[in-house]
């Protein structure tokens, strides 16, 4: 964070539209948030690193979505929602870079109030800031907005703002949060920082918490001009956008017109690529990469394959179970189970060798449990020793090793004993739980974007459980099906995937807290319910330095791993891509991964401006 001013108590009535100073604590006014240290970005900079702000301004691109939408409010439980509509056409506070995900800068918010003791966080708006209608932003919008999160959004916004104590308007133009005393939560600044902010006036008579494609007054760099439910979102660029000119957006939103193309499964998009109806495909599937590529287009230079190098977290990638399920709460049947499970073999027939295998919850970001715990990690751990299991001690995190067959039979062996521990044995060839009687047997969901890919990786685990005498069924449904079965917990092992931040924070517990896991539409799909795993998450988010942050975090995953909640599936370091060869990318060192936004159209291809 870079300091701008400090405000005394005595001088506030001389800065009144900077600051309201309570009870004598001293305001100061930055024009950056960062977490730990300092911003990579220094005051007064130009534009992000991987973004051009010479880009032209003209031309469209069609992108491809997938399943469909009814609703375009992404921040309630009720519907299909599409984020696009959030994402285009409202700000946020602040705006967080693809490089520097530690810090927010000025956006709605042309500067922040937060005092040394940090029990609150203020947001002074940019007077320019305007809705599309000319209205401005106030704050009175900023607490709109934050209210009807909380009240009538998704259960994981009590969650994420639980430290927030109350709400002030100070001005017109500076809206504070006050935290609960004793919280210590050092990243809700930056997580309240990237609220996406609605016009109160704007719901006036509407019901936030009911599904609507009424198009929302926005604030962002496009607006919505049509659609077709489940079909298409059309946007047009604002040419009047208020923070055009802001350093934050230089570079970015250069296309006139963007477009969502909405698809059942991801193999169409191949197709609709090569025949011209969209202009950009991720590819998700290493086979299709390697091989389904091979044509004029792509051999001339028309169609543009590139490997884009990230640094994000990995994807949270996973074959997760409900451990609601009787069956999945002896953490030796999960454990079996994944032991069956042969990723060695599926990268190299499946995957042409592309993928690495996930290994932590928070694979990718330097922070993950490896080898056994020592250090502040292990001190951290020894606080709990009574309540965790002698393993998280004395056996570190590892994947099961399929390199041959014989790898692969020791395993299975591996499974059976810890089965015959857990209570079962085989009775007529299954494997059965002697107690009740009942043969192991569960289903795995999918959904029908990914189904047919996840076919060809289910058949080997469906036949190594086999042999074991577990039966296993695959079903791949249409999307809304499957939201709806993980939105009510209605599954034993689902594929799900998560967006993990690389600095992992107050979603923790709303992804494997107590708190969360009864809670219908919560992203606890899960069910844990564990006190060890709630007291190392408040940890990581009241560390009040970066070695003890790290240090949670990693005593969190070990704990995690070591219950066996999922099996881990893979991931790559570089997004997939293929495009018309009519755009122009920056050219940038940062490994900033698919960062269609930043590109802009090649003159020949519409009119530029």
């Amino acid at each position: 964070m870079r300091k701008i001013t400090t405000i005394s108590k005595f001088t506030a009535l001389w800065f009144s539209l900077f600051c309201f100073c309570a009870q004598g604590v001293e305001a100061k006014i930055y024009d950056s948030i960062s977490l730990y240290g300092a911003p990579k970005y220094k005051s007064g900079f130009e534009n992000f690193n991987y973004a051009d702000p010479n880009a032209l301004k003209g031309g469209r691109i069609v992108m491809p979505e997938y399943g469909g939408f009814d609703n375009f409010n992404p921040y309630i439980f009720k519907g299909n929602p599409t984020p696009q509509v959030a994402n285009l056409t409202l700000d946020s506070l602040g705006a967080v870079s693809a490089d520097d995900p530690y810090s927010a800068y000025p956006l709605l918010a042309k500067a922040f109030d937060l005092p040394d003791d940090k029990s609150y966080v203020g947001f002074i708006l940019d007077e320019k800031a305007k809705f599309h209608d000319g209205s401005p932003v106030t704050a009175d919008d900023v607490i709109f907005s934050f209210n009807s999160l909380i009240k009538k959004g998704q259960p994981l916004y009590k969650v994420y703002y639980a430290d927030v104590e109350r709400v002030e308007k100070i001005s017109p133009k500076e809206v504070r949060f006050y935290f609960r005393k004793g919280s210590n939560n050092r990243e809700l600044p930056l997580i309240l920082a990237q609220m996406k902010i609605y016009s109160a006036k704007d719901w006036e008579g509407k019901d936030f918490s009911k599904p609507t494609l009424d198009i929302p007054l926005g604030s962002g760099p496009y607006k919505l001009e049509k659609f077709a439910q489940g079909k298409y979102l059309v946007f047009r660029r604002v040419p009047n956008y208020w923070g055009k000119d802001l350093p934050v957006n230089k570079g970015f939103y250069n296309f006139d017109e963007i477009r969502f193309d909405f698809y059942q499964d991801t193999t169409v998009t191949l197709q609709a690529l090569f025949a011209g109806s969209i202009d950009v495909r991720e590819e998700y599937i290493a086979k299709i990469w390697v091989s389904g590529y091979d044509n004029n287009l792509v051999k001339s230079g028309k169609i543009i394959k590139k490997n884009m190098p990230h640094n994000n977290a990995a994807i949270l990638q996973m074959f997760a179970f409900n451990v609601r399920k009787p069956i999945f709460q002896d953490r030796r049947v999960r454990e079996a189970i994944a032991l069956a499970f042969n990723f060695d073999w599926a990268n190299d027939k499946l995957f042409y060798n592309q993928y690495s295998r996930i290994y932590s919850y928070f694979t990718n970001t330097g922070m993950e449990a490896t080898g056994l715990p020592q250090g502040k990690e292990l001190k951290i751990l020894n606080k709990y020793r009574s309540k965790l299991p002698k393993s998280v001690f004395e056996k570190a995190p590892q994947n099961p090793s399929h390199k041959n067959f014989k790898e692969t039979r020791q395993r299975l062996k591996e499974a059976v004993k810890l089965l015959n521990e857990a209570g079962y044995d085989f009775v007529d060839g299954k494997m059965t739980n002697l107690k009740t009687g009942q043969p192991l047997e569960f289903e795995v969901l999918s959904n029908s974007a990914n189904g047919s890919t996840f076919t060809r990786v289910m058949l080997p685990f469906i036949n190594n459980l086999a042999k074991i005498g577990i039966k296993l069924t695959f079903r791949n449904l249409e999307i809304n099906i499957f939201k709806n079965r993980l939105d009510n917990f209605d599954f034993d092992m689902a594929i799900l995937s998560f967006g993990v931040s690389r600095m992992p924070g107050n979603e923790q517990a709303e992804m494997w807290g107590s708190q969360s896991a009864n809670i219908k539409g919560s992203y606890n799909m899960i069910g844990i319910q564990n006190e060890v795993v709630d007291a190392l998450i408040k940890g990581l988010i009241q560390a009040q330095d970066k070695e003890s942050y790290e240090a949670y975090v990693k005593a969190l995953d070990r704990v995690l791993l070591n219950e066996t909640y999922m099996i881990p599936q893979w991931y790559s370091p570089y997004q997939r891509v293929a495009y018309h060869d009519k755009f122009i990318l920056p050219k940038t060192d940062e490994k900033v991964g698919f960062q269609p936004l930043t590109w802009w159209a090649k003159p020949t291809v519409g009119k530029n401006k």
